[in-house]
């Protein structure tokens, strides 16, 4: 199997465990502040990826040099993470998981200031139809909220969110100097948990844990695991391989992974008229996947 090839894999695994923590986030957001809960997050996924660096290859002391790039990614991912849990306060998951879609387009601008890749013809009109199909989830089919564009709390407070997660994707590729996806991700865990202990100490300190119903904990552990040691490796891996676009194109899957999570939650499905731009967003990952006329050299 090619590096593109498993990189496509790492991505697909990537949509799934993370649309997971959309609906899991919603009914714990209600109970634990954004800042306590992605604290302990960021803690207890680090301390998974130490166990297994430990474990296995080690984390060798070039690792150690220029501490600065891990605050600068562990700063982007604990705003992205913060602004997203804020949001599922208000806003419902699908339509969440549907402002998620937004990350490729985005993802794409960065990646042609920072690595110069070239967004194709054909990239071009798929990230046109994500972003279509984006909207109508997100104003809920509704047209005359469109028109007034009306738009939520919840979904404005995580659109900034992905932003700093669609700069982070072409910035793992600046930052690197080598390192391995386990090691670097290691870094960067390390360096969001100094950075969410600092911001949210306050909250961290108030927080009754004990009393925090049992959802709390099961959204802490998989989001910890599956959703953040997991899903990082996987996106750090995926980035080496494949162009900034191509990797956030599976972002697409998010609210169809979303709506499956949702059904065996007993959560419902949204209404016909929204899954409409759930297959559009469909669409628009079978364009982004196709193969390219002008391939990315640094592929």
């Amino acid at each position: 199997m090619t590096g593109a090839a498993r990189g496509h894999l790492a991505m697909l695994a990537f949509s799934a465990l993370v649309a997971g923590s959309f609906s899991l986030g919603a009914l714990a957001a209600p109970h634990i502040s954004p800042s306590a809960l992605n604290a302990v997050r960021f803690v207890l996924a680090g301390a998974v990826l130490a166990m297994i660096a430990l474990a296995t290859t080690g984390v060798p002391r070039s690792a150690t040099k220029a501490p600065w790039r891990y605050l600068v990614l562990g700063g982007l991912f604990a705003t992205y993470f913060v602004l997203m849990f804020e949001g599922l306060k208000t806003a419902e998951p699908v339509s969440m998981s549907a402002v998620f879609t937004l990350t490729p387009a985005m993802s794409a601008v960065f990646g042609y200031v920072l690595l110069r890749q070239i967004t194709t013809p054909r990239m071009g009109l798929a990230l046109t139809v994500g972003a279509v199909g984006a909207l109508w989830v997100i104003f809920r089919a509704d047209l005359a909220a469109l028109s007034a564009f009306e738009i939520g709390d919840g979904e404005i407070l995580y659109f900034w969110g992905c932003m700093a997660h669609a700069l982070y994707t072409p910035m793992v590729r600046v930052l690197n100097r080598g390192e391995t996806p386990l090691v670097f991700t290691l870094g960067m865990l390390i360096a969001g948990a100094i950075l969410m202990m600092i911001w949210g100490w306050n909250d961290i300190a108030t927080t009754q844990w004990l009393a925090l119903p049992a959802i709390v904990w099961i959204t802490l552990v998989y989001v910890a695991v599956a959703a953040s040691a997991a899903t990082f490796v996987l996106l750090q891996f995926a980035v080496l391989h494949l162009p900034s676009a191509k990797v956030m194109a599976y972002t697409y899957l998010t609210p169809t992974w979303v709506i499956l999570w949702e059904v065996a939650l007993g959560r419902g499905v949204p209404s016909g008229m929204v899954a409409i731009g759930i297959v559009l967003t469909g669409l628009a990952l079978v364009l982004l996947l196709k193969g390219e006329v002008r391939p990315d050299p640094r592929v």
